[in-house]
């Protein structure tokens, strides 16, 4: 068993090879697609997915979202776009 990954500022998460980011017709939603499962994703979870592009470190992610939502704390965005984004780590839907 291989020791988990712990994503902080400096890790720089894209999607696993086999996954896609896909906008799903019938369900008129974006997801995150692999062979045998679907991921549904929310607006915010698109948005994060999307800036993952395996060379955008997660405190840059962080500042993009703190530049939109000037009334919520860094600490706040920092704490949930890690926690989503380790989350899908943890599933192997993403690579660090």
């Amino acid at each position: 068993m291989s020791e988990r990954k712990i994503i902080d500022g400096a890790s720089m998460p894209r999607l696993a090879p086999h996954m896609r980011l896909r906008f799903d017709e019938a369900r008129q939603c974006w997801t995150v697609q692999a062979p045998e499962r679907s991921f549904l994703l929310d607006e915010t979870a698109r948005s994060i997915v999307q800036r993952c592009d395996g060379v955008t470190p997660v405190g840059a992610i962080v500042d993009s979202f703190c530049a939109l939502y000037t009334d919520a704390s860094r600490e706040v965005i920092g704490t949930d776009v890690i926690a989503m984004i380790q989350g899908f780590v943890d599933k192997s839907i993403m690579t660090s």
